[in-house]
């Protein structure tokens, strides 16, 4: 019997997530968990005040759900994501990933709460959030560690002994990989459909990847992301019916690092994040641009408002957003198809 894992848990992720609006949507209204529109943002943007938010449970749902009958039915037909979870090493990268990712999430939903239930609208401070993300990152880390993570993969040089020397320094390095790239998923998502739409192509590019690699557990977690985005998009392409909120974001932004260490070639994300790394990157440079000029650098940041105060469409910014990110991952594969 052939293994179609891969497609069963996309399959499940994308039919529950999209099969979740219907009830999730009209419970959000019920609850008034709208979103809250900040005068700062781009005008138009006030017509999308009360829409509501924490939609990302939907993603959540999609994604758990998914990779339980997926690894079911792994198991039934004797495949290789089932076998490789006898493998303890294997099967606490992808718990530790996802349990990591669900800690993101819910540091994302304390902070929609403070938002939307306790109407303040900056929700947790930066401190706050800061020292929360870093001690779930480092825990993630210290999971990787204990469970005998001992090298990491670069393009061209090939395994680097990450357990003494200079190789050291991939821990520190690491937790403010995690940190930064969470938080950049958690910028992109500004319009309507962008985070979730380029966080489906990075799946579909670590699908790939670790398809290539042989790790079906990463391949089958790549593939239940990809299918629970499409799901999520069905509900928030323009005009979006549900936000994700930071509930949502900061899985997506957990996922990806998550994969992106299962695959053991985490730098690989610099290159298939591409976009998230240049909306993080907008942001800093305008606040630090602004604290030594008073003035902007961009109309407006992250990257996505910027096009939009030059007139770009929401449909354009995530059209070309997306095109981007292909460009990227597709660069990131090359080493992996190629054996560099």
């Amino acid at each position: 019997m052939k293994d179609f894992t891969p497609v069963i848990a996309a399959a499940v992720a994308f039919a529950v997530t999209a099969g979740l609006g219907y009830l999730v949507i009209p419970y959000l209204k019920r609850l008034k968990f709208g979103q809250t529109i900040l005068d700062i943002g781009p005008k138009w943007h006030k017509d999308k005040q009360g829409t509501p938010t924490m939609g990302g449970v939907m993603i959540i749902g999609g994604v758990l759900f998914s990779l339980c009958i997926a690894y079911a039915y792994s198991a039934v037909v004797k495949g290789r994501f089932a076998a490789e979870m006898h493998d303890s090493y294997r099967l606490s990268v992808l718990l530790s990933g996802i349990v990591m990712a669900l800690c993101m999430s819910a540091i994302g939903f304390m902070d929609d709460y403070i938002k939307v239930v306790k109407k303040r609208n900056l929700g947790l401070t930066a401190r706050q959030k800061t020292f929360l993300q870093l001690l779930v990152s480092a825990a993630y880390l210290a999971s990787l560690a204990l469970s005998g993570m001992d090298t990491t993969t670069i393009p061209f040089i090939g395994d680097i002994d990450i357990t003494s020397g200079l190789g050291l320094l991939f821990w520190p390095i690491a937790l403010m990989f995690i940190y930064g790239f969470t938080n950049a998923v958690n910028l992109t998502d500004g319009i309507d459909g962008l985070a979730s739409t380029v966080t489906l192509v990075v799946a579909c590019a670590f699908m790939l990847a670790s398809g290539f690699l042989y790790n079906m557990g990463i391949n089958a977690m790549s593939a239940a992301l990809a299918g629970a985005c499409v799901g999520f998009i069905l509900w928030n392409a323009k005009p979006a019916k549900v936000f994700m909120g930071d509930t949502g974001s900061m899985f997506l932004g957990g996922m990806v690092v998550a994969i992106s260490f299962g695959t053991g070639r985490p730098v690989l994300l610099l290159f298939a994040g591409i976009t998230y790394f240049l909306e993080a990157l907008s942001d800093i440079l305008q606040v630090a641009y602004y604290k030594k000029t008073k003035k902007r650098l961009f109309k407006m940041a992250p990257l996505h408002h910027h096009f939009e105060m030059c007139g770009w469409s929401e449909q354009k910014i995530v059209l070309v957003f997306s095109g981007f990110t292909v460009i990227g991952c597709t660069i990131a594969l090359l080493p992996i198809i190629f054996n560099f």
